[in-house]
């Protein structure tokens, strides 16, 4: 029996398995139900109890060794070390490996914080759940104004003062409460509305809000300042207009139009033949909502301007249906990160 076990011993080293089906005919060769050191075992039981005590860790240490080797041989087949097969061919074209990108609204509002940053103003952030004091309030909505009509809200159902904002001037509100004037920032986020989903609306956007006060402020700031934004985003030659309009929180209040970049002021389908295309709504900021704040308003005046990013975006880059944002497709997504 000591010498079969030193024998296969011996033949535990000969064996150097080149494959996959090598190694497995080693497992079942020395390890399988049928295998020589199972068949060894087999033998092992018939001796008499005084051979037993003398072999039995010898066998045991031959078993050992034969499952050692055998994992060994598994490992080296699972890092390519002792193939000989060609698992790897070094000459075949690699896999090409696709990098994510940022989506083209992230796109555009980096480049519009970038260019607003450049002038002095800070980036800042507030929360998307809101109370109605933020959202309505605080920015000159009475209770019962026909006002909040003009925008479409989701409220929490539980509580009728908590709501999805609607837009971001709720983060000016937040940074009129706890800093003190002069206060020159710009507000990116999520915005919520309770409208139809089209080609040119969708129940939630993005929206860059932008605030200075400071002592002194006129609307020729804010006019020469939209100017400078204009001409970063959309180029030099385009020109700007101001249409008198209503908002709540701003007086006077006026929506902005650029030049249409398509036609170049000519009239086109996208212009509706007008030469200019809508982009934002801005006004000096209103005294109430000042003092609501804890502005003085005979000593602090300013202005405000909001735009819509996906708007911006539909424009830039000629997109025709909003909802292409928001469905996360490859193909669409993956034009703006060449």
């Amino acid at each position: 029996m000591l010498q079969k076990i030193e024998a296969l011993s011996a033949e535990l080293d000969q064996h150097h398995p080149a494959s996959r089906e090598e190694v497995e005919a080693f497992r079942v060769e020395f390890l399988g139900r049928n295998g020589k050191i199972p068949a060894l075992f087999d033998a092992f039981k018939t001796l008499p109890p005084e051979e037993k005590k003398a072999l039995g860790v010898t066998i045991n240490q031959l078993k050992q060794k034969a499952q050692e080797l055998l994992a060994k041989f598994q490992d080296e087949l699972s890092a390519g070390v002792t193939l000989n097969e060609a698992t790897t061919d070094l000459t075949a074209t690699p896999h090409k490996h696709t990098f994510g990108g940022l989506h083209p609204l992230a796109i555009l509002q980096r480049e519009i914080e970038r260019v607003f940053e450049s002038i002095g103003f800070s980036v800042v952030q507030g929360p998307e759940l809101e109370d109605d004091w933020h959202v309505f309030s605080a920015l000159n909505f009475p209770k019962e104004h026909p006002a909040r009509d003009m925008q479409d809200t989701f409220f929490v159902e539980q509580n009728p003062d908590i709501l999805l904002r609607t837009h971001t001037s709720s983060v000016q509100v937040r940074v009129m409460e706890n800093q003190k004037p002069p206060i020159r920032v710009i507000c990116p986020g999520r915005v919520f509305r309770n409208e139809d989903i089209s080609a040119r609306s969708h129940c939630q956007f993005h929206q860059i809000e932008g605030l200075y006060i400071d002592k002194g402020v006129s609307f020729a700031d804010l006019q020469q300042v939209l100017l400078y934004f204009v001409h970063r985003v959309f180029g030099a030659d385009t020109k700007i207009r101001f249409r008198p309009s209503y908002f709540p929180f701003t007086e006077p209040s006026a929506e902005m139009d650029i030049s249409c970049f398509l036609c170049g002021g000519e009239g086109c389908n996208v212009c509706k033949h007008t030469g200019f295309l809508e982009i934002l709504g801005c006004g000096m900021v209103d005294p109430n909502v000042l003092e609501a704040c804890g502005i003085d308003s005979k000593v602090y005046s300013g202005y405000a301007f909001g735009m819509g990013i996906e708007r911006m975006a539909m424009l830039k880059y000629g997109v025709k249906d909003i909802r292409l944002f928001f469905e996360n497709d490859l193909r669409f997504l993956s034009q703006f990160n060449r």
